[in-house]
């Protein structure tokens, strides 16, 4: 039996009040819902609407697993069309879903700074900086998906005055450098320090063996944002060793097929179908698992608040680190049979077989004994 922590409803009349925060109260004096988003099937064709301070439609996307910590929400630019100039005191990513446009971003001082995008392109807002957006089809919508942390500031100012009209200038996020959203960046490990990638469905990776299946790994840190996010990919009949953290960490499909296995501790997996465009949200501390059924290698982008990378005292996160040691990562060799059975069965659908046999080879190099 599943273990929803379900209580009655008299003891949660004792917490009704606390349900709600100020930062839920905005969404809704914006006019605007907050839908679930542990899984949301297709990001491409959520329904949105009527934004008046932004000037376009969107929804907010969330769980109470996250709420608290960060958000994302969707939102499409009208063909020919432009959003209101806007600055806040939260930060951002974006992801484009699709359509081509441009975004200007200004401080007060003056520097003023325009950058085109297309589908695929991720960027970060700097904080407190002036912004806009702009499509450039006047036959197409323009449509994109952010994720922000806004839900802890408006949660403490509760003040829409504040977050969106403080008047400072952040010089060390933003000062007009005029390579400032340029497709490039520097590599230091896994990270790449960079204000823009054009193309996040065919960025170069960087091995990461660690987290299973022969795939690639980068990490960014856009607009010097203290959120991150990284890009993963595994190849054709593979998937990724199940693992856990905290909460917020938006996962969106960025090619390929498969499903996803969430559940919390102690309780059975819940399968979740995923293509481009999906978009799956694991609670706080679910363990989680991505599995490629499909022709091509599979990629994803995780947008979230760093607070989800829980870290052990090298800095490294316990979600990249084997359960038999402490961390949250559970190695292949611990892993249910029922995992292996399930893959095999969804490959065999369409005249596949799993290719999984050296990344079990590969782990036992580094797999540390059982206590």
């Amino acid at each position: 039996m599943a273990k929803t922590a379900i209580v009655s409803d008299k003891l949660a009349d004792k917490f009704k009040t606390e349900k709600e925060t100020p930062y839920t109260r905005w969404v809704a004096a914006e006019g605007l819902q907050i839908i679930d988003g542990i899984y949301v099937p297709d990001l491409n064709t959520v329904e949105l609407r009527p934004w008046a301070r932004r000037g376009g439609n969107a929804v907010f996307i969330n769980h109470d697993g996250s709420r608290t910590s960060n958000d994302c929400y969707v939102m499409e630019i009208a063909p020919g069309g432009k959003l209101a100039p806007q600055r806040q005191m939260y930060e951002e990513m974006i992801l484009i879903l699709s359509g081509r446009g441009s975004t200007t971003v200004w401080n007060d001082k003056g520097a003023r700074i325009t950058f085109e995008w297309g589908p695929g392109a991720i960027f970060g807002i700097p904080l407190n900086a002036q912004h806009q957006h702009f499509n450039g089809s006047g036959s197409a919508p323009a449509r994109f998906c952010a994720v922000t942390n806004l839900p802890p500031l408006m949660n403490i100012y509760e003040e829409p005055e504040f977050i969106f009209g403080c008047t400072h200038d952040f010089a060390g996020r933003f000062n007009g450098e005029p390579d400032y959203f340029a497709n490039k960046g520097e590599q230091k490990g896994l990270l790449l320090e960079t204000n823009f990638v054009a193309d996040a469905v065919n960025l170069p990776l960087v091995d990461a063996k660690e987290r299973g299946a022969g795939g690639g790994h980068i990490r960014f840190q856009l607009a010097k944002s203290s959120m991150n996010s990284h890009i993963s990919q595994f190849p054709v009949g593979t998937y990724k060793k199940c693992h856990r953290h905290g909460p917020g960490a938006h996962v969106i499909i960025l090619s390929g097929e498969g499903y996803s296995l969430m559940y919390p501790e102690g309780e059975e997996p819940t399968r979740y179908e995923w293509k481009p465009g999906s978009l799956i949200t694991p609670p706080n501390m679910w363990f989680h698992q991505h599995f490629n059924t499909g022709t091509t290698p599979a990629r994803y982008l995780a947008f979230k608040h760093e607070g989800v990378a829980i870290r052990n005292a090298q800095g490294v996160p316990k979600a990249w680190i084997s359960q038999r040691i402490g961390g949250d990562q559970i190695d292949y060799a611990d892993e249910s049979a029922a995992v292996r059975s399930m893959f095999s069965d969804a490959l065999a659908k369409y005249g596949m077989t799993p290719k999984m046999d050296k990344a079990y080879e590969a782990e036992l190099a580094d797999l540390p004994p059982l206590a």
